[in-house]
């Protein structure tokens, strides 16, 4: 029997805590959510496993090191700062000196692993800077280098994608035209880099290799609110994800 290729996904989860007001009282709500079903689906049906790490988990069980991570074809961070994976719980509450895990997703990559980091709030440098990969070992493999400011680029009105490499792997077959997306990280392309597609004059697919593996770029979401249902609902995007992690696990 042929395995699955395997990818391992981090982040794309967040908790809302709402502040109710009714004129002279006040109560709260908690929320818990997930943006990683259009994503985990396109995937899990072409015929990927797909682990998924919420942040939360994320936090305390993304592996250590790069023999840990070989296990899998892919690894893909999406919408979860750099301090969720540096400060592990027991290195933040109890001092405790661990492996830093952007050193083994490097390890892991050089040693021929796939790697994607997916945009959003809290990935590349992200709202307010908070992000915090920019002058890290992610940066380092990636095909991109990151802003060391808040680095959104918000387009309310839509911006749509132009492909600028059609015949890469990555965007083969799935034409020129695509629905637009509401934002973006603003990256630069690094000069040995591939640049395949992009939205205005900013980089939206980069595509790059680190040692002996791959890395991909993908400025905007997988899920909204950056991707609109638009983008999420279109004939190509599950085709789009699949080509991508086909290409950086070398499959």
């Amino acid at each position: 029997m042929i395995s699955k290729p395997r990818v391992l996904i981090a982040g794309e989860s967040w908790t809302v805590h709402s502040t109710h007001q009714k004129g002279f009282d006040t109560f709260s709500t908690v929320e818990y959510a997930e943006g990683i079903r259009w994503l985990r689906e396109a995937l899990e049906t072409g015929g990927w496993q797909v682990d998924y790490q919420p942040a939360h988990i994320a936090a305390r069980d993304f592996p250590f090191d790069a023999e840990t991570l070989s296990k899998y074809d892919c690894v893909m961070l999406s919408d979860v700062g750099a301090n969720t994976l540096l400060l592990h719980p027991d290195t933040f509450v109890r001092s405790v000196a661990l492996p830093n895990r952007l050193h083994a997703i490097r390890d892991y990559v050089a040693a021929g692993g796939g790697f994607v980091m997916i945009g959003g709030y809290l990935t590349f440098q992200g709202i307010d800077a908070k992000g915090q990969y920019a002058g890290t070992a992610i940066e380092e493999i990636l095909p991109v280098t990151i802003s060391t400011v808040d680095d959104r680029s918000e387009q309310p009105q839509g911006v749509t994608p132009e492909v600028i490499d059609a015949v890469h792997p990555i965007v083969a077959g799935l034409g020129s035209k695509w629905p637009h997306l509401l934002g973006y990280n603003r990256v630069a392309s690094k000069a040995d880099a591939t640049l395949i597609a992009q939205v205005g004059d900013d980089p939206l697919i980069v595509a790059g290799n680190y040692g002996r593996g791959r890395t991909v770029a993908f400025t905007s979401d997988c899920a909204p609110h950056w991707a609109p249902l638009a983008f999420i609902e279109w004939e190509g995007y599950a085709p789009l994800w699949r080509q991508l992690a086909a290409w950086v696990s070398g499959k």
